[in-house]
């Protein structure tokens, strides 16, 4: 069963998806919030499109473990996601998910300009292959 993760934030969210047997994430696209719901559109699509069975939506918490006040967005926003599109909706703790992909980016030597609009979706990505490796049953 194929996985999608998402990396919520105010103006974008960035979208990863997994190979059929739940081993490897991929960064897939960006979505831009423009405040009137569209998103949800969006990733419905994308899930007939990839033949979704659950999603991961990153969870950002404080360094000391607990959740703030963009944490209660995220949770908020996963609680719509599983109203909406009646599927299991799980939160995965992403401290430093963006640092990390923002750094493997400039360790790649990707522009500052492209970076912006990559950034999301790699961070996705890591939500979504550290959720994948956690319950791995390989």
């Amino acid at each position: 069963m194929k996985m999608l993760g998402l990396d919520y934030g105010d103006r974008r969210i960035g979208v990863a998806t997994s190979d059929i047997f739940g081993w490897t994430a991929q960064a897939l696209e960006t979505i831009e919030r423009r405040g009137n719901g569209n998103e949800f559109e969006r990733i419905r699509e994308l899930v007939k499109e990839h033949e979704i069975g659950e999603i991961v939506v990153g969870l950002p918490k404080n360094m000391n473990g607990s959740v703030g006040p963009r944490g209660e967005i995220c949770i908020e926003f996963a609680d719509q996601l599983r109203e909406e599109l009646k599927m299991p909706v799980h939160l995965w703790d992403e401290r430093l998910t963006t640092v990390s992909a923002e750094r493997m980016l400039i360790e790649g030597d990707v522009s500052r300009k492209k970076r912006k609009g990559i950034v999301d979706k790699m961070a996705a990505a890591l939500i979504l292959q550290n959720f994948l490796d956690a319950n791995s049953k390989r």
